[in-house]
C-alpha cells in the first residue's frame, strides 16, 4: 500500500511538474508574442486605408476589457466594431499624406441602428471633402452594409453575391399559450396604453395600439433610409422602395443573378471578382513591395494604434467629458453594455470631481430596464448640473424610456432624425407558478404576522391586495415620470401625458413633440457643451471616462491583444461550438431577459424598441 501511494503521489507530482511546464510555454508564447506584435507595421507613402466592419457596429463594446480579451483570444468573441474607432480613423485619414484612399470592405456587417450608420455616413462626407476617394466592395451586401457604401465613391459587388434590401419591421415572439400550458400566473401592471414590453407575455399577438405605433415608427425610418441612400447614389426618388417591393421580379428578371439585379438598377456601379477588386486597388495605390498580388495598405486597428500614439490623445488642460451609457439599465455594478446605477453613478462623480472637466456629453443608447436604477443616475446628472458644470445628453439609437429618463435632466437634448425615443410609462411584471407546483403535487401552506407575508413569494398566487397595492407603485412610478419629464423641459403635465402612454418616437417626432432641443450626432453635442461651457473651439480636449483596469488586468489584456495579432489563436485548438451549445445560447439569452428583472420594488421603465433592419 505505501509502494502503491508513493507511486501514486510521484505520478500527481510528475504531472503538476507538466502542467506547471505546459503553463509557462504558455505564458513565454504569450509574451513574446506581445514583445514580436508590439510595434504597429510601418504605413507606406502611398497607401489605402482598409476599414472592414465586422460584426455589429456599437456604441460601446460588450463587456469587461479582460473577459473580451480572453474571449476574442480563444476564437469566441462578440462580433463587435466600435464605430468611434470608424469615425477617429476616417479623421487622421483626412489629413495624412500617406493615405491615399480609403477602401470599406463590408461583407462582414451583420447590423447596425440607422443612427449608428449616418455617424459614420457624416465622417465619410468629412473625410471625401479633402478630395480623397472612397471605394467600397464586398462579397455580400446586407441593408446596413450598403447604407456605407452607398455614401462611398465608388461600389462593387462580387458576381456571384448579392444585395438583401428587406425594408423595416418588427417581429416578436408571444408566450402566453405557452405561459397558461405552464400553469404559470403571469401578473403584469403597467401604465401606458402603448406600453408594449408586457405583449408577449399577456397575448399571442401585436396590439392595435402598439401596431399603429410601430407601423409609424418603421415608416419614417425606411423613409430616412431610402432618402439617405437615394441622395448619396444620386438615385431617382422611389428606386430604392421599388428594388425592395419588386425584389423577386427584379431578380427573376436577370434569370436570379441577384447582383446583375442589383447593378443593372443603379444599386452598384461594377461587378468585380476579389482578384480584379486586388488589382483594381492595385491600380490606385500600388502594389505591396513585400507580398505578391497585394495592395500597399494599412488596417483600420493598426493604423489607430499609431496615430493614437503620436498623437499623444485629445485629453487637455480644459475638457469637455464623453460617458458613453450603453445597454439595458440595471441596479449595482455592471460591466460595459450594460448600464449599472452605481457603476454609471461612479463615472458621473468622476467627472463631477475631475478639475479639468469642465462639461460633460452623456451619449445614450439604451431602451432603459430598472427605474430604481435609472432615478440613481438621473440624480447623478442633476448633481453636475448643482457642480456648475453643463451637461448635454446625446441620443444614439435607441434613448427610449429608462433610456429617455436618463437624458431629461440635462442642459441640452440631442438626438439624431432616426433615434427611437419617447415610450415614457412603466411596468412591472411579477409571476406565479403554484398552479404547476400544484400539478406535480406540491403545496404551500403557512402563517404571516400580516396579509402580506406571502406578497413576494412565486409559490403563493397574488393576493387581491398585492395586487393593488402593486398597481399603486406602477401608478406613482408613471406620476413621477411625467412631472419629471414636465419639470425638467418646462412642459405642461397634462400634454407629457399625451405623448408618453408609452408611446415611441423617432428623433423628429421627439423635436416637434418638445422631447428632445436639437438634431444632431455626438460631435454637436460635444460642440454645444462645450458653448454651454464657454469653451472656444480648439482649446478644449474630449475627455472619454470609462470604467478602469487594475495594472495586472491591463498587462493582461495587452499581452492577449498582441498575442492574437502575432498569429496566436486558441480557436483552432477549442473547436467550433456544436449545434447543442449554439441551441442553448440562444435559449440562454431569450431567459436572459427575463433574470435581468432585478429591481428593488419590481418597477420598470423599458422599451423593446428593436428593429428588423
Amino acid at each position: 500500500m505505501a509502494r502503491f501511494l508513493s507511486a501514486l503521489w510521484s505520478g500527481a507530482d510528475g504531472l503538476r511538474k507538466v502542467l506547471h511546464l505546459v503553463l509557462l510555454l504558455f505564458v513565454f508564447m504569450v509574451f513574446f508574442g506581445a514583445i514580436s506584435g508590439s510595434v504597429p507595421p510601418a504605413i507606406p507613402k502611398k497607401a489605402a486605408l482598409v476599414i472592414q466592419p465586422y460584426g455589429f457596429l456599437v456604441e460601446q463594446l460588450e463587456g469587461n476589457p479582460l473577459d473580451r480579451a480572453l474571449a476574442d483570444f480563444a476564437g469566441d468573441g462578440k462580433p463587435q466594431t466600435l464605430v468611434q474607432d470608424i469615425v477617429d480613423a476616417l479623421e487622421y485619414a483626412k489629413d495624412d499624406e500617406r493615405i491615399e484612399l480609403v477602401y470599406f470592405e463590408l461583407s462582414n456587417v451583420l447590423g447596425a441602428g440607422l443612427s449608428k450608420l449616418q455617424h459614420v455616413a457624416t465622417a465619410i462626407a468629412d473625410f471625401k471633402s479633402s478630395g480623397k476617394k472612397v471605394i467600397a466592395s464586398a462579397d455580400y451586401l446586407s441593408q446596413q452594409a450598403y447604407y456605407l457604401a452607398a455614401h462611398a465613391d465608388e461600389v462593387y459587388l462580387h458576381p456571384e453575391g448579392f444585395l438583401l434590401m428587406q425594408g423595416f419591421g418588427r417581429f416578436r415572439n408571444y408566450y402566453k399559450d405557452a405561459i397558461d400550458l405552464l400553469r404559470i400566473d403571469w401578473n403584469v401592471f403597467r401604465v401606458g396604453t402603448h406600453k408594449s414590453y408586457v405583449e408577449p407575455y399577456t397575448r399571442m399577438d401585436m396590439s392595435d395600439e402598439d401596431r399603429e405605433s410601430t407601423t409609424r415608427l418603421i415608416d419614417q425610418m425606411w423613409s430616412l433610409y431610402q432618402v439617405d441612400v437615394e441622395t448619396a447614389r444620386d438615385l431617382d426618388e422611389g428606386t430604392i422602395d421599388a428594388f425592395a417591393q419588386n425584389y423577386l421580379e427584379n431578380v427573376a428578371a436577370t434569370g436570379g443573378d441577384i447582383a446583375a439585379a442589383a447593378r443593372d438598377h443603379g444599386l452598384v456601379d461594377k461587378l468585380l471578382t476579389r482578384t480584379e477588386m486586388r488589382n483594381f486597388l492595385i491600380d490606385h495605390v500600388g502594389e505591396n513591395p513585400d507580398e505578391k498580388d497585394a495592395f500597399n495598405a494599412t488596417g483600420m486597428y493598426e493604423y489607430l494604434e499609431q496615430m493614437r500614439m503620436l498623437s499623444g490623445g485629445k485629453v487637455k488642460s480644459e475638457n469637455i467629458a464623453v460617458i458613453v451609457a450603453v445597454g439595458d439599465i440595471l441596479p449595482g455594478l455592471q460591466s460595459p453594455g450594460k448600464i449599472g446605477g452605481d457603476s454609471m453613478a461612479a463615472l458621473l462623480r468622476e467627472a463631477r470631481n475631475d478639475e479639468s472637466v469642465k462639461a460633460v456629453v452623456l451619449r445614450v443608447d439604451s431602451g432603459g430596464g430598472s427605474a430604481f436604477a435609472s432615478e440613481i443616475i438621473k440624480d447623478e446628472i442633476q448633481a453636475i448640473r448643482d457642480a456648475g458644470k453643463p451637461v448635454v445628453a446625446s441620443m444614439g439609437s435607441v434613448a427610449a424610456s429608462g433610456g429617455y429618463l436618463i437624458s431629461m435632466n440635462a442642459d441640452r437634448i440631442f438626438a439624431s432624425p432616426s433615434t427611437i425615443t419617447g415610450s415614457i410609462g412603466i411596468f412591472g411584471m411579477f409571476p406565479t407558478y403554484q398552479r404547476t407546483l400544484d400539478a406535480v403535487g406540491v403545496a404551500t401552506d403557512g402563517v404571516g404576522t400580516t396579509q402580506l407575508a406571502d406578497m413576494f413569494r412565486p409559490d403563493r398566487a397574488m393576493s387581491a391586495q398585492a395586487k393593488q397595492l402593486f398597481q399603486l407603485f406602477i401608478e406613482d412610478g408613471y406620476d413621477d415620470f411625467i412631472s419629471s419629464v414636465a419639470l425638467s423641459r418646462e412642459m405642461d403635465k397634462s400634454f407629457v401625458d399625451r405623448i408618453g402612454q408609452g408611446q415611441v418616437w423617432t428623433g423628429l417626432d421627439a423635436l416637434n413633440n418638445g422631447l428632445v432641443d436639437e438634431l444632431g450626432g455626438l460631435d454637436d453635442a460635444i460642440a454645444s457643451a462645450a458653448g454651454l461651457a464657454d469653451l472656444a473651439e480648439g482649446e478644449y480636449g474630449i475627455k472619454n471616462i470609462r470604467q478602469k483596469l487594475s495594472a495586472t488586468e491591463k498587462l493582461l489584456v495587452d499581452l492577449l491583444g498582441a498575442a492574437a495579432r502575432s498569429g496566436l489563436d486558441l480557436k483552432y485548438w477549442t473547436g467550433q461550438p456544436s449545434a447543442v451549445r449554439k441551441i442553448a445560447e440562444q435559449a440562454n439569452e431569450k431567459a436572459e431577459l427575463l433574470l435581468r428583472f432585478n429591481d428593488p420594488k419590481g418597477v420598470y421603465t423599458h422599451c423593446l424598441c428593436d428593429l428588423d433592419m
